[in-house]
């Protein structure tokens, strides 16, 4: 059976909305100061999926896979949200989980 692009799409987009919601998970700890079981498999799950963007050099897997079967090359190409989203999710992700692990670590270490 062969993939194809759509379902690299979706499955990418899954993945993406999973990982957000962890982000968001980690922030929303931090303020509240609900430091849970859940917060640190959220933890986890981003740790997982920042070593696996720094093996393969920044890149995720699934867009090297939607390129190889036929997709342009590009930010989105194998993600179902418009250009100008997708564009920030680092930005805006990496910020929000920058600020919740330090808001974590300050209420589990310093408080």
């Amino acid at each position: 059976m062969r993939i194809t692009i759509f379902q690299i799409k979706f499955l990418h987009t899954v993945i993406c909305f999973a990982l957000s919601f962890c982000v968001l998970f980690l922030l929303f700890s931090g303020v509240s100061n609900r430091v849970t079981s859940w917060t640190w498999i959220a933890a986890g799950a981003l740790v997982v999926e920042s070593l696996v963007l720094a093996a393969f050099r920044g890149t995720c897997p699934l867009t090297i896979l939607a390129e190889r079967q036929g997709a342009e090359h590009g930010a989105v190409t194998d993600i179902f949200l418009p250009r100008w989203m997708a564009d920030q999710i680092f930005p805006v992700c990496g910020t929000a989980f920058v600020i919740g692990v330090a808001l974590i670590l300050w209420r589990v270490f310093l408080n």
